[in-house]
């Protein structure tokens, strides 16, 4: 799948609300003149000196550990060349946004208006008091490797250029990977290196390091092979030139083992590839559009080994990999620099990661049933929770190993906990959900495509591939929007029921069948179906879409109405619940009954409790239950204690396998010091909750609007559980990137009913 990027969506995603992507947020109280006193004048005073008594202190005192530069002059730009630092500014931010959400790395971007190397040195090494690291971005070469090579003899925090390492750590554990697939030594393979740049450069080096005998290493650049006979070579070509007796790329690559392109679309041909070894590496770096087609490299030798910089593809060549965690660890033991020894683990820790047993919320977020070591599975996929877990520690030991470490790390097992804790809001949750629906889109139907809001919503499905949106509404109406907001939907099939007379007849039969009994004439049948959400529901009921996506613009009980005299509950299940996924810096929370249920009574609590347990199973996540009230394990009376009891007692007889306790109150559900130190006998005081079950819909409406509007979470929701067949209910006014993510659930629901 090829994302298609808009200009309008990038413009827009980069100005709307607050411009810019990235924005500091206090980590301390601000609230009483106390605070503010404390946090800067007079109470201020005091760490600063502390910190001019001994400058280790600032470790202390400051967000310094914590914190990165990513720093550019705008010299090399993604593919854009030299456009300067203002141009470079929304990549930098980008990083910064990156290095936050993969490893809890805080990050400045700074653009610095210098071409000069020696003064852009002095520049960055002037900002070392400021930060515990420096990760060097888009600088062109070879001014590059002098500027990081400099900065890390000068300076005395971890230095990184990503652009030269991350490629080459990446395809370092690839390479390894995929020599042991077929049982060749890095030692004794020929390797052909297309591109001189930063990465190639550093690539090489890496494979050096490796094993990799340099006089089989064949470099060329836009003049062919980079040899010992041409003139005008820099220091770092001279390093690389080989005295074979060929100048073409062609000539080079012919009985290779392995090709690393680093430089331009399709310079391969089918005849390249042909002519190199048995069972031929291949990794086509260049992006958007690789050096050969994958497709085409993989007809013509059905023995490649293939990887590409692009995630539509096995193997995906990806620096995120890479550079949030190697900077996680040389971070947390305060790392004077990042050494080879400290790159050379990270590439065997991602090497040995890609053997071990794939977690199935992995697979499930790929869509992949089956996901192992293989041709096809060289390193690990950017969203395995276990990169932090496993790089970092590498990364980390090696700096202690290597004498680079201020900092040892003593207690491992702590410290593997607090790299889960380290990540801020988590959005790998629906980055699985959107991933696997990639894999195999349905067909949604948009009861409410006459909204401006639900075609810029299935624009993006179409355009990223997670769903086939099906539009109802006025034909005229919606093309007229399609063409105000320059959209293009003009192979989504859009369907006016009140045009429709021939299937408004015949869903009308199979309506009045349902229904004959309870109160519908067939006039009546005929009537409804002229209502846009009956005849979405009709339309999923028949087969004739998947699934089905409503409620921008009516109230919730209007519109899941319908659905429920059609398409009705799921097998065994008496009620449907709706479930929001809670997320904020602790974790994720799942709460429920949020929009359906006004006043369950215990036994539809447990109904309750046994969907909402399988919805947090959807999203991989085994479910911890708290059954919330104002009471603690009885400590008072009420209509709600007895019945939250009750509802635990039963639930704990229907399902004997599930984490669950209350009646409990929200905060001591949370609390594990306190369950411990009071409640020590809660089935919930080890690990806490994160499934919560609410009392009635005031309780449960109530927490989550207030958690998103003064807690600072996120949401994904409501999450209607407990259909027959999948049908989604948005909340009334949803974002665009809502009803994407309701879209792209209501695709996987449609997926595991189909299996």
């Amino acid at each position: 799948m090829s994302l298609k990027i808009r200009r309008e969506d990038a413009l827009n995603y980069h100005q709307q609300g607050q411009p810019g992507k990235v924005e500091v947020q206090p980590t301390k109280p601000l609230a009483t003149q106390l605070d503010l006193a404390l946090a800067y004048s007079p109470g201020v005073a005091e760490p600063c000196k502390e910190i001019a008594a001994n400058k280790e202190n600032v470790y202390k005192y400051t967000s310094k550990g914590n914190l990165v530069a990513v720093i550019s002059n705008g010299t090399a730009v993604l593919g854009l060349g030299n456009i300067g630092p203002d141009a470079a500014k929304p990549v930098m931010e980008g990083k910064a946004v990156l290095f936050k959400k993969y490893a809890g790395i805080d990050s400045f971007d700074i653009e610095i208006n210098e071409e000069d190397p020696d003064e852009f040195i002095k520049i960055v090494k002037s900002l070392e008091p400021t930060f515990g690291g420096i990760n060097l971005e888009d600088i062109k070469a070879p001014e590059c490797f002098k500027i990081e090579a400099t900065l890390r003899e000068k300076m005395t925090i971890p230095i990184m250029h990503d652009d030269q390492h991350g490629t080459a750590i990446i395809s370092s554990a690839a390479l390894l990977n995929a020599l042991t697939l077929i049982g060749k030594k890095m030692e004794e393979v020929i390797l052909v290196v297309n591109g001189a740049g930063a990465a190639a450069v550093s690539c090489s080096r890496l494979y050096l390091a490796l094993g990799l005998k340099k006089e089989n290493l064949i470099m060329c650049d836009s003049k062919g092979v980079i040899t010992t006979s041409r003139t005008h070579l820099d220091d770092t070509k001279k390093e690389f030139a080989t005295s074979r007796n060929i100048t073409t790329l062609q000539e080079a690559i012919r009985g290779a083992d392995v090709f690393v392109g680093l430089s331009v679309a399709d310079i391969l041909t089918p005849a390249d590839i042909l002519g190199m070894a048995n069972d031929p590496i291949v990794f086509a770096l260049a992006n958007p559009t690789p050096e050969i087609n994958y497709d085409l490299a993989k007809r013509t030798r059905p023995d490649i080994i293939m990887a590409t910089g692009r995630s539509d593809h096995p193997n995906q060549v990806n620096n995120v990999l890479g550079f949030p965690y190697i900077f996680r660890g040389a971070l947390d033991v305060r790392a004077t620099e990042i050494n080879e020894a400290m790159k050379l683990a990270a590439v065997q820790a991602l090497a040995a990661l890609t053997k071990e047993p794939v977690p199935d919320s992995v697979k499930k977020a790929y869509g992949i049933d089956k996901l192992e070591f293989g041709r096809d599975y060289l390193i690990p996929k950017p969203m395995d929770p276990r990169l932090i877990t496993t790089v970092s520690p590498a990364v980390a030991k090696a700096a202690m190993d290597s004498g680079m470490a201020a900092q040892p790390i003593t207690d491992w097992g702590a410290y593997h906990v607090a790299l889960q804790r380290r990540i801020g809001i988590d959005e790998k949750l629906i980055s699985q959900i959107i991933e696997s629906a990639q894999k195999n889109p349905k067909r949604v139907v948009f009861a409410e495509a006459n909204h401006h809001k639900i075609l810029k919503a299935a624009q993006i499905l179409k355009d990223e591939g997670i769903a086939h949106p099906i539009l109802l509404g006025n034909k005229e109406e919606i093309q007229k929007l399609m063409e105000e907001h320059r959209l293009d939907l003009a192979d989504c099939p859009i369907i006016y029921p009140r045009e429709e007379k021939e299937l408004v007849e015949k869903y009308a039969e199979v309506l009045y069948k349902k229904r004959q009994r309870k109160g519908l004439a067939f006039k009546d049948c005929l009537k409804l179906l002229q209502d846009r959400n009956y005849y979405a529901a009709m339309m999923v009921e028949h087969g004739d879409a998947d699934a089905m996506v409503s409620g921008l613009t009516k109230d919730y009980p209007k519109t899941i109405l319908p659905a429920l005299q059609i398409i009705g509950t799921a097998p065994g299940v008496n009620r449907v619940a709706g479930m929001y996924v809670i997320m904020n810096k602790k974790g994720n929370y799942f709460f429920a009954d949020c929009t359906v249920n006004v006043e369950p009574d215990a036994n539809d609590l447990v109904e309750i409790i046994g969907l909402t347990a399988r919805g947090a199973r959807f999203f991989g996540i085994e479910p911890r239950v708290a059954v919330l009230s104002y009471s603690n394990f009885g400590s008072s009376k009420g209509e709600i204690p007895s019945k939250t009891r009750e509802a635990v007692r039963l639930a704990k007889a229907k399902f004997p396998d599930l984490v669950i306790d209350g009646d409990i109150q929200a905060n001591v559900a949370l609390n594990t010091e306190i369950q411990q130190e009071t409640y020590p006998f809660s089935a919930l005081a080890k690990t806490g909750a994160n499934t919560l079950i609410f009392p009635n819909l005031a309780a449960g409406n109530i927490a989550y609007k207030l958690m998103l509007e003064i807690g600072g979470a996120e949401n994904i929701g409501p999450i209607l559980m407990g259909m027959n067949k999948p049908v989604h209910v948005l909340q009334l006014g949803s974002s665009i990137r809502e009803i994407v993510n309701i879209a792209a659930i209501a695709v996987v629901d449609a997926q595991g009913r189909e299996k």
